[in-house]
């Protein structure tokens, strides 16, 4: 009987399961990002609200991001044993219920441990959903899946900041963050109604030690200086992005500006340039090389940078456009770039890219606004640019130059 078993090969685009899983995932997609990311846009107003500094508000931020970052490894262990999508259920579900109780926290420690464990429980989701649509979906169309799911990721980010920062702004920072919570709910309920059940998952066995054990995996990438320096790129320039959006709030807010949080929000729509370059990204990559593109967007990242420590707004608004577009046509570089050069422990080599990459953003994402603190918005640039060149140097260092090597 086992031999006249049908192998499961995966939904085939068009089918029914295949729209369903499209749906679920873009819905995960924005019921965590959005939750994650709704506090950055109100970061001036909290502040003020619970008479915090900047650099101390950021740890809002900073807190979820790095609850994820230390999340993502344990939530891909319970998703080998229990299921993919038991786990990304457990995980939405969970932060869903995290992020409505924030609004209610009594004092701001409170609300930054209440955020760490939000983060932890919205890692379910970026560390499980690759691999339950390599297993539900048809390997043919597995790259426009994933990219559905991506595109969720931004829009929640997006969505999280626009809706969040204009409600803070005329009612305060709770209801602007508790209604972002609220749709993320309603989105998280749609992917749970929607995600069909899984048909392509074996459980398998959790072994930390042993040849073919995590520890062992994870050693092995570590000691790669090509990887090691694709997961510092991935921390430096997070964590410079991260720094940017965190603080731009705060400048914008001060003389000779004095813009309205509510129209702050509206420079968070620059993400949709990111949207554009990190397609473009990988075409570019496939016609010249990882290394190249990877620099030059790095470079048009530090380009933008410098453009925003100019005092006229319409230059703010352009360097922010071209810092977003950098930045995440350097990302989609790197983080594609980790599964290709990884012989062994592939997913263990994407999950330390996460980690990393949530990790920049947590530490530096807080560190930078102890000079903006202390010298205001050029302090903050003179630090971001200088982590942007760091990861120009480790890249032009250590990583391959040609495309062959590359794979």
């Amino acid at each position: 009987m086992g031999s006249s078993r049908r192998v499961w090969e995966g939904y085939d685009r068009g089918s029914s399961g295949y729209r369903r899983i499209l749906v679920a995932l873009l819905c995960a997609g924005v019921a965590t990002f959005a939750q994650l990311y709704s506090v950055q846009g109100v970061l001036p107003i909290m502040a003020e609200d619970l008479h915090v500094d900047a650099a101390q508000s950021a740890l809002a931020v900073s807190a979820a991001t790095l609850g994820l970052a230390v999340g993502v490894i344990p939530w891909s262990l319970v998703s080998d044993r229990w299921g993919r999508l038991r786990a990304m259920v457990i995980a939405v579900v969970a932060a869903t219920c995290l992020g409505v109780l924030m609004g209610f926290m009594p004092t701001f420690e409170a609300l930054v441990a209440l955020r760490f464990v939000e983060g932890m429980a919205l890692g379910g989701i970026p560390a499980v959903a690759m691999a339950y649509l390599a297993e539900e979906v048809s390997p043919r169309y597995g790259a426009v899946a994933a990219g559905t799911y991506i595109s969720g990721t931004s829009l929640g980010g997006l969505f999280g900041r626009i809706v969040a920062a204009p409600l803070a702004d005329f009612f305060g920072w709770q209801v602007g963050t508790s209604v972002v919570a609220l749709l993320a709910a309603a989105a998280a309920v749609v992917f749970i109604v929607l995600a069909p059940r899984q048909r392509g998952f074996t459980p398998q066995p959790v072994r930390l030690t042993g040849e073919q054990g995590l520890l062992s995996h994870l050693w092995l990438n570590l000691r790669d200086r090509r990887l090691l320096t694709l997961y510092l790129q991935g921390f430096l320039l997070m964590g410079g992005f991260v720094a940017v959006y965190n603080y731009i709030g705060f400048h914008l807010g001060e003389a000779p500006f004095g813009v309205p949080q509510s129209v702050v929000s509206v420079l968070f729509l620059a993400y949709l340039s990111g949207t554009w370059s990190s397609a473009r990204a990988g075409g570019l990559a496939g016609r010249f090389g990882r290394r190249p593109v990877l620099l030059g967007s790095a470079l048009v990242m530090l380009t933008g940078l410098l453009l925003t420590a100019v005092p006229w707004l319409p230059v703010i608004v352009a360097g922010l456009l071209v810092f977003t577009a950098g930045f995440f046509a350097a990302h989609s570089v790197a983080n594609g770039w980790v599964p290709a050069l990884a012989t062994e422990g592939r997913a263990q080599a994407s999950s330390l890219y996460t980690l990393l990459y949530y990790g920049g953003s947590s530490v530096l994402g807080y560190a930078v606004g102890v000079p903006f603190t202390a010298a205001g918005w050029n302090g903050a640039v003179l630090c971001i640019a200088g982590l942007i060149v760091a990861a120009v140097v480790l890249a032009l260092t250590f990583l391959p130059r040609a495309a062959a090597s590359c794979r």
